[in-house]
């Protein structure tokens, strides 16, 4: 990756890229850094390169010489990505960062007094970023931060990539606290668990950790966690085909689908589901879905799909709900937390984004249970500790998503990364 760093001030920055772990990985050469003087590109003795804001006010960075410090650029090959920290940009996150570290050739504009010429920033600046809801004297140490940033996410630059991936944000949730010797300081201990040798309760430890942290701290960011990695136990899926709803509202009976089968089983693969539990007290049914499976599984389509083969691999088949729910608590060694799904308003429903912090805080076993036909039955929604809030469309109430759909959509919600 090149980094071409544009500023008033090139030893600043010169300085801070030389030392410690951002200065090795430049002089390894895993990424490229070059520091641009703006005043290389000024006009005049003096090299000027602001003038007095017009209609009043203080000093601006002048389009001209940034104009050329960016063309001076273009013998780098593709067009670069532009980015001007700036109080008025983007806040920056991990996801941006991420985006930032995929581009072949980042330039960062070091903006200096009362900011950068707007003709400048419209014509060359792809995207303004900010660190926060302050003010800074000069762009020299956002440039920094993103640079910083930036490098701990190519390969080689931070000495081991699991340190990468355990930092705070990167998996969706705050750090886990972190001990070093003296085992005991100043009356204060190391948790005994860390110091136990025992690799799965200190794993277990640090998941704690994070998630009583993160609701602490920065309850915010649950929402776009995927929390499969926090849970102690598993999370199930449940399609319900009996009892559900026929068009009249009547208790009924629905048909297995080979197109849900395999939409769901893939959606539950992919998000880390456990189970998909598949429910139908019809004999017939039951064995038309095993022959499904079984082709994907052992059969022909084992060999000449493995990957359908493993999203198949999730299915389980039961006559009866409570069934399911008891071998789920079997394997648990728990109850489960069974959250019944709904097209319809329902009475003391709840919301996705709060049943999602309830089942991380209370590190709960999910079962989300989804009806065919026209819904669940009230037997399941009776016996169900929470009824979801029904997905909602951006224009008008319309609401008539398939099993499969509601589904990947709901998972998404609990479980997507990144």
């Amino acid at each position: 990756m090149h980094i071409s760093i544009i500023t008033a001030f090139p030893d600043i920055m010169k300085n801070y890229l030389s030392a410690s772990i951002l200065g090795r990985g430049i002089a390894a050469g895993k990424l490229d850094v070059n520091v641009i003087d703006i005043r290389d590109f000024a006009s005049g003795d003096y090299r000027q390169i602001d003038d007095y804001c017009y209609g009043s006010g203080g000093m601006v960075l002048m389009p001209e010489p940034l104009g050329k410090a960016i063309h001076s650029l273009d013998s780098c090959g593709q067009k670069p990505y532009v980015v001007y920290p700036s109080p008025q940009g983007v806040n920056l996150h991990q996801e941006l960062v991420e985006d930032l570290s995929r581009k072949e050739h980042l330039v960062i504009l070091c903006g200096h007094y009362e900011g950068v010429d707007e003709r400048f920033t419209q014509k060359y600046v792809d995207l303004e970023i900010s660190l926060g809801d302050f003010v800074l004297t000069g762009g020299e140490m956002p440039a920094m931060a993103i640079v910083d940033a930036v490098s701990r996410l190519i390969p080689g630059v931070v000495g081991k990539s699991a340190a990468v991936r355990e930092d705070s944000f990167y998996s969706g949730m705050l750090d886990n606290p972190h001990y070093t010797r003296p085992a005991e300081w100043q009356e204060e201990k190391v948790p005994s668990v860390l110091l136990s040798g025992d690799a799965k309760a200190i794993e277990k430890w640090r998941r704690r950790q994070s998630v009583e942290r993160t609701f602490k701290r920065r309850p915010d960011i649950v929402g776009r966690a995927g929390i499969i990695p926090w849970l102690s136990g598993g999370a199930y899926v449940m399609e319900v085909h009996y009892p559900v709803l026929d068009k009249h509202g009547e208790k009924s009976s629905t048909a297995i689908t080979g197109m849900d089968l395999h939409d769901i089983a893939r959606a539950c693969r992919t998000y880390g589901i456990k189970k998909y539990m598949l429910v139908t007290p019809i004999a017939q049914q039951r064995e038309m879905a095993k022959r499904i499976i079984g082709h994907w599984t052992d059969g022909w389509g084992s060999s000449f799909n493995p990957d359908r083969s493993e999203a198949f691999s999730t299915v389980k088949i039961f006559s009866s709900v409570h069934n399911a729910l008891s071998w789920v608590k079997e394997k648990e060694k728990t109850e489960p937390y069974k959250i019944a799904t709904t097209a319809k308003n329902h009475d003391g429903a709840v919301h996705w984004l709060t049943l999602k912090r309830n089942i991380l805080q209370k590190d709960l076993r999910p079962v989300f249970i989804f009806g065919t036909g026209w819904g669940l039955h009230e037997e399941v929604l009776g016996l169900s500790d929470a009824v979801m809030t029904p997905i909602i469309g951006g224009c008008d109430s319309w609401n008539h998503l398939s099993v499969r759909s509601a589904v990947s959509i709901i998972l998404d919600r609990f479980f997507g990364w990144r």
